[in-house]
């Protein structure tokens, strides 16, 4: 996408828009929700640890933004019941939804398939795969009624081109991506929805500190470096754009 390379957002890009994030707490969530609230987004935070979030919202109110709304929850064992209750929860409180971050992600150390188990496997498709996709769901009336809402789900670059080691994480990922063109094409009537896959690739976050313990952070682009492309297609300029899959480092 051209378009990104010097993309620019309006100060005000999302005013009025109420936009849900999970893994809100830390790395990449955490610096999105906080750039979304600085755009004029009033942001509803996911993520596991209630003091993480509680820190986040802290940073929000220091900023003088729009009051954020904390919703933690354990993805590992939710269920449809627990993605319902969010989704109520919003509509009475908030009373509207424009937008889902799915940004929460989770996997284990690096090995090889025959060392992982069926267990592991079934959080990491838990986490990183079926909960973007009931989440949504859930939400799909809100999202149905906004004048203009965008969905964005998290890949990974082990998602798009796999390779060893990364097993279910990666499976998941590749899952992400069918997901969103599946979705995409049962959307394409539907003017004012649209969902992509974002694909954020090295950056200095906690997930990848996991992986790469020796990397030197301050070497690496920082989540900060990403958060052009994250307003891009948030926000109302990305409007028509659906189904994709989008490389953060195609704005380097």
């Amino acid at each position: 996408m051209d378009k990104l390379e010097s993309y620019s957002p309006a100060k005000r890009l999302l005013k009025d828009r109420v936009i849900l994030i999970t893994g809100a707490g830390q790395g990449l969530g955490r610096v999105a929700a906080l750039t979304y609230a600085d755009y004029g987004a009033t942001v509803i935070l996911h993520g596991r640890k209630v003091e993480k979030l509680e820190r986040v919202y802290d940073e929000i109110e220091a900023l003088g933004k729009a009051q954020a709304v904390i919703y933690p929850l354990n993805l590992e064992n939710a269920e449809d019941k627990d993605f319902k209750i969010i989704a109520q929860a919003i509509e009475q409180q908030l009373g509207r939804l424009d937008g889902i971050l799915h940004n929460a992600a989770f996997l284990y150390g690096l090995s090889p398939i025959e060392n992982q188990t069926i267990e592991q496997w079934r959080t990491l498709l838990q986490v990183n795969l079926m909960t973007p996709f009931a989440l949504t769901k859930a939400c799909l009336p809100l999202l149905k009624n906004a004048p203009d809402a965008s969905v964005i789900m998290t890949s990974s670059t082990q998602g798009h081109n796999p390779s060893a080691y990364w097993g279910g994480f990666a499976v998941a990922k590749a899952g992400v991506e069918a997901l969103v063109k599946v979705q995409a094409d049962e959307w394409e009537s539907i003017a004012n929805l649209r969902i992509n896959a974002l694909v954020p690739g090295i950056v200095n976050s906690p997930q990848r500190a996991k992986t790469h313990p020796g990397e030197i952070k301050q070497t690496m682009r920082q989540p900060e470096d990403l958060m052009a492309t994250y307003l891009f297609l948030m926000g109302p300029d990305s409007k028509g754009i659906n189904g994709q899959t989008v490389f953060c480092q195609s704005i380097e």
